[in-house]
């Protein structure tokens, strides 16, 4: 299967090593609203998270420094670098592995998760992939999907060409989320120009 979705990963790779620019966001700020809105959105202490696309380590980190005492954290990425730098961080019941998830989507099961998180990861698919991979997820997780991705929806100053991003349509993949859970949360409030979503996927118990 071709792994186009991490060319852009591999570009930034070799442009800033594992620097903060390697996970393709603006900057650490608008990272960490997005990480913010995850635990706002799902109750993380506790849980056996796994992160889908977790470059640095970050959320991780994040979650550490803001109290957040999960049960422990799985990061998979599709490169090896970052991971090794994310593995040499230290971070308390956080263990990283490198895999291309999307070709083999028993990674998403790795640690048994009752959380799976991707933040950005979606960027560089088309919906095809994109909706392919969310349904592992789901299949995968016990409780909760959360995702966020670039919203099409947004004024029309921020609707501009990302380059290697993409803009993805939120009603295709909120009817996409409800063909599949009744329990689905929406938001695009938390960037003033609403550039932005994220989306919560619950499992009834």
């Amino acid at each position: 299967m071709p792994d186009h979705y991490l060319d852009a990963y591999r570009d930034a790779q070799d442009d800033f090593g594992n620097d903060f620019g390697v996970t393709l966001w603006a900057n650490t700020k608008s990272q960490q609203r997005r990480f913010k809105v995850f635990t706002q959105m799902c109750y993380l202490p506790g849980k056996r998270i796994l992160d889908a696309g977790c470059s640095r380590g970050d959320l991780a980190d994040f979650l550490i420094k803001q109290g957040v005492a999960y049960e422990s954290y799985v990061g998979i990425d599709g490169l090896s670098e970052v991971i090794d730098y994310a593995n040499r961080r230290g971070l308390p019941r956080a263990e990283f592995h490198a895999g291309d998830f999307v070709a083999d989507p028993k990674l998403l099961s790795f640690g048994n998760p009752q959380v799976i998180t991707f933040s950005g990861t979606l960027n560089t698919m088309d919906d095809k992939t994109a909706m392919k991979l969310l349904g592992a997820a789901w299949d995968a997780c016990s409780e909760t999907l959360l995702f966020n991705f670039l919203s099409i929806r947004a004024t029309t100053d921020r609707r501009e060409e990302l380059g290697p991003a993409r803009r993805l349509d939120p009603l295709k993949y909120l009817d996409w989320a409800m063909k599949r859970s009744p329990n689905v949360q929406y938001r695009q409030d938390y960037f003033k120009r609403g550039h932005d979503a994220t989306i919560m996927m619950g499992k009834a118990r």
